[in-house]
Order: structure tokens, then C-alpha cells, then sequence
């Protein structure tokens, strides 16, 4: 029998996997609650974070249902999931990525392409950073989640800041953006309040690449990330109930 490469998974499907296989043996029956994300967390000596992925993962599998204020449920356990299960995913695929690992991979790499864009931007740069802002806007005002103006806010400043790689880079961001795992959690801890909030911290950090002052660009992008990467993290508690 050939051998074949052995490629490491990434952490949050090795959750999952351990997580799925007890619901599948039976130790967390069906219809049984599973214990809470930080108790989770001790046992099986990862970050809070980290869980979260491997049960957003496990919910797009429909093999648990969370109920905000009650706790996160086993929903089925014969091991016959509604979509591919987490562990015949790609890890090469940003659709698979895990959402909190690339919200702090971005508070990293996006914050200096902030400031090289206060540094490089043209004309053309600033007025796409303005249009992706107000595009923003006026689908908070519709009620939707503005993510093609979000989107299309964050590519314009990378592409002002005038290496191709970090474009790249950050466009991959937003194919992960756009996976299941990360519009799932969305689902949870997006809603207009938090909108709005968003569409403020976008607004200093546009502001501050006009001024041309790459350390504000920089500091601005960073909290805006690291508040997203808050709001994301937060307790299921705090979600909506839908």
C-alpha cells in the first residue's frame, strides 16, 4: 500500500474531530448539552478562541445547535452530517480558515498596510476608500449587513498601499471573510449596533490615511480589528436571539 503525505490540520478541526468522535460514541448523548466553551477550553488545553472555530465547524455540519442564553446542544450523533465534515476540509482553501485566527492575523498585517497606504495613497486610492465607506453606510441604513462596502473599503486600501503581495494577501483575508465558518459566527455577533460601531472605527482609520499620518493609519486599523476580533469572541449570551 503507498503511503501518503500526512499534512497537520489546523487546531480548530482537531477539536472538532475530538468533539464529534464523543458524539458519535455516545458520551455526549443526543439532545444532551455540551459543557460550556471555557470548561472546554481547560480540558482540552486550547483557547477559548479556538473551541469557538471547532463549534461554529461542527454547527455548519449540523451536528450541534447553539441556543443563545441556554447552551450549545448535540443535535445529531450517528456521524451522518449534513455537509462535508471539518475534517475533509482544505486547509489551503481561506474558506476554511478559521475566523478568529484571521481576524488576528489581520490585526497584524492590515494595520501596516493601513500605514503604508497613509504613505502611498493617490487621488484614485482615497476616493475608492471614500466610496467603499459610504457604501457602508447606506447598507447599514438598509438593514443589511454591510459587507460589500466593508469589503470593498479594506481591498482599497490595500491596494493603496502599493505592494501587490499584501493585496493579496489581504483579498485571501476576505475569501475566509466570505467562507461559512466566519458568515456563521457573523450570524451570531453582527447586528446594527455593532454596525455602527464598525462603520465609526472605519471612519478614523479613513481619516487618519487623508491626513497622510501613517502611525494614526496604523493605531486605527489595529483597534478597529482588535474590536472586531472582541465583538466576535464575545459570550454566546450577548448574541441575539434569532
Amino acid at each position: 500500500m503507498p503511503l501518503h503525505t500526512v499534512a497537520p490540520q489546523r487546531l480548530y478541526r482537531q477539536i472538532a474531530e475530538q468533539l464529534r468522535q464523543l458524539m458519535v460514541s455516545g458520551e455526549f448523548g443526543l439532545g444532551s448539552r455540551l459543557p460550556a466553551e471555557r470548561d472546554l477550553a481547560v480540558q482540552l488545553g486550547v483557547s477559548r478562541p479556538s473551541v469557538r472555530e471547532a463549534l461554529i465547524a461542527l454547527e455548519v455540519e449540523g451536528m450541534i445547535e447553539v441556543r443563545t442564553g441556554s447552551g450549545i446542544y448535540v443535535r445529531q450523533n450517528t456521524g451522518t452530517k449534513s455537509t462535508a465534515s471539518t475534517a475533509e476540509l482544505d486547509d489551503n482553501t481561506p474558506a476554511n480558515w478559521g475566523p478568529l485566527e484571521v481576524m488576528s492575523a489581520r490585526i497584524l498585517v492590515e494595520a501596516e498596510v493601513a500605514a503604508l497606504a497613509a504613505a502611498n495613497a493617490q487621488k484614485g486610492d482615497l476616493k475608492a476608500i471614500k466610496s467603499g465607506l459610504q457604501q457602508m453606510k447606506l447598507e447599514a441604513a438598509r438593514d443589511e449587513v454591510p459587507r460589500q462596502g466593508d469589503e470593498a473599503f479594506h481591498e482599497a486600501i490595500a491596494q493603496a498601499c502599493g505592494n501587490s503581495v499584501l493585496l493579496d494577501t489581504v483579498q485571501r483575508y476576505w475569501m475566509a471573510r466570505n467562507g461559512p465558518l466566519f458568515e456563521r459566527l457573523g450570524d451570531y455577533f453582527e447586528h446594527p449596533v455593532s454596525w455602527q460601531t464598525a462603520i465609526a472605527e472605519h471612519m478614523e482609520v479613513m481619516q487618519a490615511i487623508e491626513a497622510r499620518d501613517s502611525s494614526a493609519a496604523r493605531k486605527a486599523m489595529q483597534k478597529h480589528l482588535k474590536q472586531a476580533h472582541k465583538r466576535y469572541s464575545a459570550s454566546w449570551r450577548r448574541a441575539p436571539a434569532r
